[in-house]
């Protein structure tokens, strides 16, 4: 019989490995509602020990925490198991007069209200705080969608972009295109049915379509392919206006089409005076085989041009054309000579509050 050396042995798992192993078993959501319950079985015990002390309302750190950190499958039992142990709470109260009273239908109408949210909220499928920071990543993603690529020295290319109400999401959003082994900008500005978070999520899903759209279609062909992409979509208000500049960065020629969309404007520099391109198209979404005119000219050393949404120029009180005519007014004065952040300050000094609004500024240095 030989004896068994420690290279013999098996070798044994190492603690940390254990450790994660034993966190496999147990998801994250499951460990929290474990603590969850552990929390709330410690204050009532606390209550039930010191009646007249520890305070029912207590029972309400576990409650909202619950709310803030399960899912909508955990949540409702949770809430259930919090009552019932408020139940225990009060059959532990010496007196039950009118305060008490009081705050126990207070308690029991907040328990009600974390449960009507969770049924609520099992159409999302994902907790409270999980649910924010989905959307939070969803407004971020439209953000990145309106970068400017990186340019030659001789171009500035700012966005701008502010929503109803200051609410993070937009119904007017910007894509930015250069497509790889090209030297042509393709920027489309977009102002899609509705207002701030009502046309936030319609604004998310054609951010990422048509920037995919931008870069593999030639300038001419992607507007008919908007078009059809929103027919397709069958949307109650499913439309949209759009403006879309291509510009080559290496002569300046560029080309502008408009969907029923504000017209651009060109600063020559030459002149010191501002022009409209007027682009002829229908709406986006609704008219099939849509027909997009085509705005052609040159950005030389020292012009610029805007694209914009209805936003910027656009009030109950007011036409459109005096509008645009006072936002070139505007662009006037606070342009001249820097155009170094004109498009925030041209954002922030035109347009009504309670529309999206959306700019963005160009210029050949």
């Amino acid at each position: 019989m030989t004896a068994r050396t420690d290279a013999d042995r098996p070798a044994q798992p190492s603690r940390p490995r254990r450790v994660r192993r034993r966190r496999h078993l147990l998801p994250r959501a499951n460990r929290t509602l474990v603590l969850l319950v552990a929390l709330t079985v410690l204050i009532t015990l606390v209550v039930l020990a010191w009646p007249g002390t520890a305070p029912m309302t207590t029972l309400m750190i576990p409650l909202l925490l619950g709310s803030l950190l399960l899912g909508p499958r955990q949540l409702p039992w949770f809430v259930v198991f919090v009552m019932v142990m408020l139940m225990l709470a009060i059959a532990r109260q010496p007196e039950l007069d009118a305060r008490i009273v009081l705050a126990i239908t207070i308690l029991y109408a907040l328990c009600f209200i974390v449960l009507t949210t969770s049924f609520r909220r099992s159409r999302l499928g994902v907790a409270g705080v999980q649910g924010e920071s989905m959307l939070v990543d969803l407004r971020d993603r439209i953000l990145s969608q309106g970068g400017i690529p990186p340019l030659p020295s001789g171009w500035l290319v700012e966005g701008a972009l502010r929503s109803a109400g200051g609410t993070p999401f937009a119904g007017d959003f910007v894509v930015a295109v250069v497509p790889r082994d090209s030297d042509r900008l393709q920027i489309v500005v977009v102002d899609v049915s509705g207002k701030g978070e009502q046309a936030g999520t319609r604004a998310l899903l054609l951010s990422g379509a048509f920037g995919g759209l931008l870069g593999a279609l030639e300038p001419a062909e992607f507007l008919p392919a908007a078009n059809e992409y929103l027919l397709n979509q069958r949307w109650d208000e499913g439309f949209a206006t759009a403006i879309h500049l291509s510009l080559d960065l290496e002569s300046g020629d560029f080309e502008v089409r408009a969907a029923g969309h504000p017209p651009a404007a060109q600063l020559d520099a030459g002149s010191g005076r501002w022009s409209v391109h007027e682009a002829e198209g229908p709406v986006l979404g609704l008219i099939e085989d849509a027909e997009f005119t085509t705005v052609s000219g040159v950005l030389r050393p020292g012009d610029a041009m805007m694209l914009y949404t209805d936003g910027m120029v656009e009030t109950p009180k007011r036409d459109i054309g005096l509008g645009i005519d006072r936002m070139l007014g505007q662009a006037e004065r606070l342009l001249r000579g820097d155009f170094e952040g004109g498009a925030d300050r041209l954002v922030d000094a035109l347009g009504s509050h309670n529309d999206d609004r959306a700019l963005v500024l160009v210029h050949r240095r």
